[in-house]
């Protein structure tokens, strides 16, 4: 006999450093983790996101709407103040524990389909968050690579360079949350005065120089029959500069992280909103016009100095190449790091539903392995995408997009149910706009779905697959008995006898014959307690639920009824539960069932039943190793 060899030290010391605050309560999970922050700080994390997009956005808008970049910027800036906001200030308020849209829409959709209907707006939010730490990471390689005193050994090293950006940013997460939100703050106020100092710059010289703004209204009226044809091609436009509204879906999933009771949460997520909002948008405005007039439309284009980097295409212009060199060490600094707050999404939304529905290990209540998770799969998404800016952003968008979209429509049937007319008229309009928003970048740039999709299909088998392999779990987390049934239990002298008894069947005749073909069987002694016990399933999706035991008497017999989402998980908790309560291994007897054992599987997956009596026996085995102690299983 070879026996197994026990972890040793180094091993037990990384297994407990992995799992480190590990959380398997849903209550303490939802949450979140002990340290709490200040609005501010929290907005610092969330914002390393939105704020960089500075980095590239005049740039896009350039690209996209050339002279019409301005107008086209401010529509967007109107449909962030007032859509966007107003519909994740009401989301922060009805989800106050972070679980955003997805929640509130998890409702509308019921048993599977609302499962897998999470699953795929996960499948969404895991492209938005995973697409943010890859792109971020490639557009700093890019400002890297593009610095007049860079190495030129780095110059071809696209790839290498955005990996390493990566592993630091996961090593970041592996130290702690708290030295996270550290970092964030000191990018963010770093990287806001840096711009607002390059902003003042910009202005100074257009004061300097304009003709400059003479020239390009004289372009516009050139290009441009009237101000509604340039209001509605811009319009026409507006869908591409999408990546200038990230960052709300993640300031709702970090409100766990909020310092205060509910309400105060609640109202420091709704200042932490608009506070990155308004800041946000006077940035772009005042970027998109000063880009727009200032920098000749040939550099915004590939291998052009202002290529994704507008901002630092100015900063070296007339601030020298000293200070453009800092400028651009904390636009690195902060693409890089704006995966820190799509990593924070991430781990604070998944343990929200997939350990919830058995669709992911326990380990996924701890922080440090899913960083690992999730930052293998960016490196692996860098390496296929061959760390190209261009090739990721229709997928970013796309997810964005989704996510606003789920957000708005969640809210207008919010308002519809509680019957205010004016917010269902306004949010409903919001969502009309998104929508209109995403089809047309989904036209534009299809590879965004097709990201999407391989998202969502990852996420449905491997939750499918884990759901199987947890299925003979416990999966109960309470017992409560009703009165009757406590009456029942504490009225049993000696060891109890269960017999299991489907619910429809409950006609006098079929609890005596079953009551008769267990004595028969099985010798029972008629002084002997012995009460049936009837499992229904409303709905076999869910995974853990609480076990409420409701005691009724029927023909002169005993009978305990459970409400669950499987029959043998629940018959096996109610064992446990019997034999902790009298101190005595309970039986419970079952009749024999036929049938053939791999559908009686898939009905066990999909509808909680299935051949109970053996599975019964194989969860009890699991939560019990005890031979003695283990409740007993009868099958006559």
């Amino acid at each position: 006999m070879v026996l197994a060899e026990r972890p040793g030290p180094t091993e037990r010391t990384l297994r407990s450093w992995l799992l480190e605050g590990l959380q398997t309560d849903r209550k303490q999970i939802e949450h979140g983790p002990h340290v709490k922050h200040p609005w501010w700080r929290v907005m610092c994390l969330t914002g390393v996101d939105y704020f960089s997009t500075l980095g590239y956005q005049p740039g896009i808008a350039a690209l996209a709407a050339g002279l019409l970049s301005p107008l086209a910027t401010l529509l967007l800036v109107a449909l962030t103040l007032l859509g966007a906001l107003p519909v994740y200030r009401r989301v922060a308020a009805e989800s106050p524990y972070g679980q955003g849209s997805i929640a509130m829409l998890e409702k509308l959709a019921p048993q599977w389909w609302g499962k897998f209907f999470v699953l795929a707006l996960l499948g969404f939010a895991a492209t938005d968050f995973v697409i943010t730490m890859t792109l971020s990471a490639a557009d700093a390689t890019a400002h890297i690579l593009e610095n007049p005193f860079v190495p030129d050994f780095l110059q071809g090293q696209r790839v290498l360079v955005t990996l390493v950006l990566l592993a630091l940013l996961g090593g970041v997460f592996l130290m702690g949350f708290t030295e996270a939100i550290g970092i964030a703050v000191v990018l963010v106020f770093v990287y806001l005065g840096l711009n607002a100092v390059v902003v003042a710059a910009a202005i100074v010289h257009l004061l300097e120089a304009p003709h400059l703004v003479v020239d390009w209204k004289q372009a516009l009226s050139v290009n441009y029959s009237s101000p509604l044809a340039m209001i509605g091609l811009s319009l026409l436009v507006m869908p591409k500069l999408a990546l200038g509204m990230s960052g709300f879906e993640t300031g709702v999933a970090v409100m766990p992280v909020v310092k205060g009771d509910v309400q105060q949460r609640i109202q420091g997520t709704r200042r932490l909103l608009t506070t990155a909002a308004v800041i946000m948008s006077v940035f772009l405005i005042f970027t998109s016009f000063l880009t727009t007039v200032l920098i000749p439309h040939q550099e915004f284009l590939e291998g052009g100095r202002a290529n994704g980097r507008a901002l630092a295409y100015l900063a070296h212009g007339y601030l020298g190449d000293w200070f453009g060199t800092a400028y651009d060490v904390s636009t690195i600094a902060i693409l890089w790091f704006a995966g820190a707050s799509a990593m924070a999404g991430l781990i604070n939304l998944v343990p929200r539903y997939l350990p919830r529905y058995g669709m992911a290990p326990e380990w996924t209540g701890a922080v440090r392995p899913l960083v690992l998770v999730f930052s293998v799969i960016g490196c692996a998404i860098t390496i296929i995408f061959d760390a190209d800016v261009d090739a990721q952003g229709g997928a970013y968008a796309t997810g964005v997009l989704v996510l606003m979209l789920s957000a708005a429509v969640a809210v207008t049937l919010s308002a519809y149910r509680k019957r205010q007319r004016g917010a269902t008229a306004g949010f409903g309009l919001i969502a009309a706009v998104l929508a209109y928003t995403l089809v047309d970048n989904v036209f534009e740039r299809p590879d965004g779905v097709k990201i999407a999709s391989f998202f969502i299909a990852a996420i449905i088998v491997t939750s499918l697959v884990s759901r199987a392999t947890r299925s003979t779990e416990l999966r109960v987390t309470e017992v409560r008995l009703d009165p009757l049934a406590e009456e029942f239990v504490n009225g049993a002298a000696g060891e109890i006898h269960l017999i299991a008894n489907e619910p429809h069947e409950r006609d006098q005749r079929e609890y005596n014959d079953k009551l008769r073909e267990q004595w028969i069987n099985h010798r029972l002694r008629s002084s002997e307690p012995v009460m049936f016990v009837e499992v229904s399933v409303p709905d076999a999706s869910e995974f853990e639920t609480e076990l409420h035991v409701m005691g009724e008497e029927r023909y002169g017999h005993k009978i305990l009824r459970i409400e669950s989402s499987a029959v043998p998980n629940s018959l096996a908790a109610l064992l446990l539960y019997l034999r902790d309560r009298t101190g005595r291994p309970p039986h419970i007897y079952f009749h024999w069932a036929e049938g053939n054992p791999i559908v009686a599987m898939l009905r066990y997956l999909v509808f909680g039943g299935g051949d109970v009596p053996p599975l019964t026996r194989e969860v009890l085995r699991k939560a019990e190793p005890d031979l003695e102690r283990r409740p007993h299983v009868h099958v006559g």
